[in-house]
């Protein structure tokens, strides 16, 4: 295979944007699920809306803080197996496949923040894929249930998505935690992200 010295690299691996699903909350409807001994249920419309943005070209990416690791509540391989039978329900349902699971294993710091770079609202998982798999971050969203979410998508450099399914969403109080969109149900999203992409298309920055 020939080296690629001197090759812009991005002219060999094109960028393409993403969606960053965060896990409990808002793909799946358990708070618990790295302690699940099934399939974790997904939230209505949460498949189907995967389905439908994997098929408008972006990379599905779900991220997730699982600080149970840290504390020694399960152990990664128990936690695998969970993420690869939600990743084979995907699949099999409806044909979406996930890209990654970018997990952050760390416990927080005493006051609650990241005591890392990559528990959220610390954007580096988001980073972390993006190198890896050579993602358009301008283009991608990260979509959430909460503030922390946004923040870490925001400091990626993507637009983002508060969802809070059946719910009132809350004021965030800083830009870093104000959300681009608001939505209560997962069609929602789906409107909204191709909406802006059609939108960017039509009207690209000069």
């Amino acid at each position: 295979m020939p080296a690629l010295y001197g090759m812009n690299a991005h002219a060999v691996f094109p960028e393409r944007p993403a969606v960053f699903v965060d896990l409990e909350g808002t793909l799946v409807e358990t708070q618990e699920f790295s302690l699940l001994a099934g399939v974790a249920p997904c939230l209505p419309g949460a498949p189907e809306a995967l389905h439908a943005l994997a098929g408008a070209g972006f990379a599905v990416i779900v991220v997730t803080n699982q600080s149970g690791l840290a504390l020694g509540r399960f152990t990664r391989s128990e936690f695998a197996v969970r993420e690869a039978r939600l990743q084979r329900s995907l699949q099999d349902v409806v044909d979406v496949h996930v890209g990654s699971f970018m997990v952050c294993p760390h416990r927080p710091g005493p006051d609650g923040r990241p005591a890392c770079l990559c528990r959220t609202p610390a954007p580096g998982l988001l980073l972390r894929a993006a190198r890896a798999q050579h993602l358009d971050l301008a283009g991608s969203w990260m979509i959430g249930d909460s503030d922390d979410d946004i923040e870490a998508g925001r400091r990626a450099g993507c637009r983002t998505v508060l969802l809070k399914q059946g719910s009132d969403t809350s004021a965030s109080q800083t830009r870093l935690r104000m959300p681009h969109r608001r939505c209560f149900e997962w069609d929602e999203v789906v409107h909204e992200v191709l909406k802006e992409r059609t939108r960017a298309h039509a009207f690209p920055a000069t």
